[in-house]
């Protein structure tokens, strides 16, 4: 799943509102669903795996100019959820970068 969002910030100011709302990302399941855990490897790349329901999905989070591309490994059982996912994560990573 890849899911871009579009933006009129600087690299900067992406990777400092991706970085103190990091440990929200869990919220974008319902409660208690997921637990999220977060890494930077570089400035301009966070990984991220949401364990869901004992399944570990794999992403990243790409910071660039002009935009930030999020991916998701959905493992097959879950590529059913594809839309209302990209969905979420559209409405919620859009939220993430707002102030």
């Amino acid at each position: 799943m890849r899911v871009t969002l579009p933006h009129d910030l600087g690299k900067e100011e992406v990777r400092r509102r991706m970085r103190a709302h990091a440990d929200e990302i869990a919220g974008f399941f319902p409660p208690g669903l997921a637990r999220v855990t977060t890494a930077w490897p570089s400035e301009d790349r966070m990984d991220l795996t949401a364990e869901v329901m004992g399944i570990a999905i794999p992403g990243a989070v790409e910071v660039r100019e002009g935009e930030v591309v999020i991916t998701m490994e959905l493992p097959l059982m879950l590529s059913v959820m594809k839309a209302p996912l990209e969905a979420a994560v559209r409405k919620e990573g859009g939220r993430l970068l707002a102030p």
